[in-house]
């Protein structure tokens, strides 16, 4: 299909029209237009952080973002874990955890419940089950911090989306 060709994609409504074969084609650049909200976003980020384990961290990054069907940030987050030392069974079974739990302590199935919840709120909120399990298994501050990392890593998804950022082209 060309730009030129408007054609629906499953949900019923037309694809964007910038052409993802041209790396050169780009939409706005967010961090050099907003950079203040840029910075914010990178505080929230930082703060979110403090005090999880960065396994976790990672492991629920990477949910979100296959959730979001976020590329981008996908990438950028399993080469994170990779480097961290995640390994590969584990990071091919993140999006489908619920099938494959045993590969996964129940602190981190309770944050990828609570990941899953929390991306996905405008289905059914989030339920009591799948927040009392994350509150059984993080103490309060914890808890407030996955929270937070969860609509961060939702927020760089949906900046990454909207700006058709490209998989593989992360400055890190």
């Amino acid at each position: 299909m060309t730009t030129t060709e408007i054609k629906t994609n499953d949900r019923g409504t037309a694809p964007a029209t910038t052409d993802r074969s041209n790396p050169t084609t780009a939409r706005l650049d967010f961090a050099k237009t907003a950079p203040k909200v840029f910075r914010a976003v990178i505080g929230l980020d930082a703060a979110a952080r403090a005090g999880l384990d960065p396994t976790l961290v990672e492991l629920v990054q990477i949910r979100a973002s296959h959730l979001n069907r976020c590329a981008y940030c996908l990438h950028m987050h399993t080469t994170d874990a990779r480097k961290a030392g995640e390994s590969e069974d584990r990071l091919h079974m993140v999006a489908v955890w619920q099938e494959a739990d045993h590969f996964f302590t129940e602190r981190e199935q309770a944050a990828l419940a609570l990941t899953d919840a929390v991306t996905r709120i405008g289905d059914a909120g989030v339920p009591d089950g799948v927040y009392d399990r994350a509150a059984a298994h993080f103490d309060e501050e914890e808890l407030a911090h996955l929270l937070a990392l969860i609509l961060t890593i939702n927020t760089w998804n949906r900046i990454a989306l909207s700006t058709a950022k490209r998989a593989g082209t992360d400055e890190r």
